[in-house]
């Protein structure tokens, strides 16, 4: 069977979940894989930006680089970047038929969807010297856990998936850091909450959890005001440049310009075309993030919610600079219901109607979850750049 045809009949997550799976498939094959460096990047906003300026950065220098990221808009492979390319079809075939040599039938059975990928990505990367690893929804328990580090990127920590994570930040912060075996950069938090914990677990497990603002210099904070100018970057993306800075030099290396070229994650503050940008943000603090870069009331949201996200309180967080809301169909049964939805809308002091397409005098915000951007980015290649 190949491997879109197995990921199919694989679960995306299970209700109730089996933390000993993971580390009791990868124990069982651990033998017979080659691990290079581990990045592991946990966190609950910015992982997949942050880690890519830090690939970028080490392909730059030289080194044979995986990106492992989650989950992808429109094409599998766009999880599994591997010096500057999204992994071709046969690179991955041949990872998947290696796989199923090396696992048990329970296991092939067993492993969820992220966590057979998580491990299929490990062998498609055996050649690399380093991979930055993004973690799924969680840090201690999550499939990237199994992995050796050396070194891991806490990025801003907020309320999500509180269902899997806990339900406030003190818990939510702990399950992520508790992935931490020796050392961590981190990131600028909107919680005072999340240092706390920090603090705590450095005086229990005898870890160290490093601001990133004490990595670098002047020199590397005036590169990256031009960085960021050149790459016409907004403000929440130059702190995950600043974060990626500071964690190269906490792995020894020299942090210069030409480093970082515009080579961008798909779906983050994608201006699609001159009137359309598109986020995948589906929180609070994503919500808030956007909102800093826009200065007036002036765009249309395209938009859509997952049933658990507090889709009315991220409405409000937009509500300044959106003038209507246009809800997009998503054909998806986590997806909220409409009236709820319409609702929440209403409650904000919002006007809404259905999506069907850009126009020309209007500027768009394409915002909430990768399903939001794969939908739209559809319907804009089945019909032209404006519809």
């Amino acid at each position: 069977m190949n491997l879109n045809d197995f990921l199919e009949k694989k679960p995306l997550y299970y209700s109730e979940i089996d933390y000993t799976r993971m580390p009791r498939a990868y124990a069982s094959i651990k033998e017979k894989l080659v691990i290079p460096k581990i990045i592991h990047i946990v966190g609950t906003n910015g992982k997949g930006t942050t880690g890519r300026f830090i690939a970028n950065a080490l392909l730059a220098l030289g080194k044979n680089i995986g990106h492992y990221t989650s989950p992808h808009i429109q094409e599998f492979n766009e999880r599994i970047w591997l010096n500057g390319k999204n992994a071709d079809v046969k690179l991955l075939e041949s990872a998947h038929e290696r796989l199923q040599s090396l696992l048990s039938d329970e296991f092939k059975k067993t492993l969820s969807y992220f966590e057979y990928t998580t491990l299929l990505a490990m062998i498609v990367y055996e050649k690399c010297e380093f991979v930055v690893l993004e973690a799924g929804l969680g840090g201690e328990y999550d499939a990237t856990n199994v992995f050796e580090k050396v070194l891991s990127v806490i990025t801003p920590i907020g309320i999500d998936h509180v269902d899997f994570l806990g339900n406030t930040i003190e818990e939510i912060a702990a399950t992520k850091m508790r992935s931490v075996t020796s050392k961590a950069v981190v990131a600028k938090q909107s919680f005072p909450e999340v240092l706390s914990v920090a603090q705590g677990l450095e005086e229990e497990r005898a870890v160290k959890f490093i601001d990133y603002r004490d990595c670098l210099s002047e020199r590397e904070t005036c590169m990256a005001d031009e960085i960021s100018e050149e790459m016409d970057l907004p403000r929440y993306l130059k702190e995950n440049l600043l974060v990626a800075m500071a964690a190269l030099v906490e792995l020894g290396y020299t942090v210069k310009k030409n480093l970082f070229n515009s080579q961008r994650l798909e779906g983050r503050m994608e201006k699609v075309d001159k009137n359309v940008w598109i986020d995948v943000g589906h929180n609070s603090l994503a919500a808030t993030a956007i909102a800093g870069c826009f200065a007036r009331k002036s765009l249309v949201l395209v938009y859509n919610s997952y049933k658990d996200k507090d889709y009315l309180s991220i409405l409000a967080l937009l509500e300044p600079i959106v003038k209507r809301v246009e809800i997009i169909a998503i054909d998806d049964a986590r997806i909220a219901a409409k009236d709820d939805l319409q609702t929440a809308i209403y409650k904000n002091g919002l006007e809404y109607s259905d999506f069907i397409g850009i126009q020309e005098d209007e500027e768009y915000l394409v915002f909430g979850s990768f399903s939001v951007a794969q939908a739209f980015k559809t319907l804009r290649q089945e019909k032209g750049d404006l519809f």
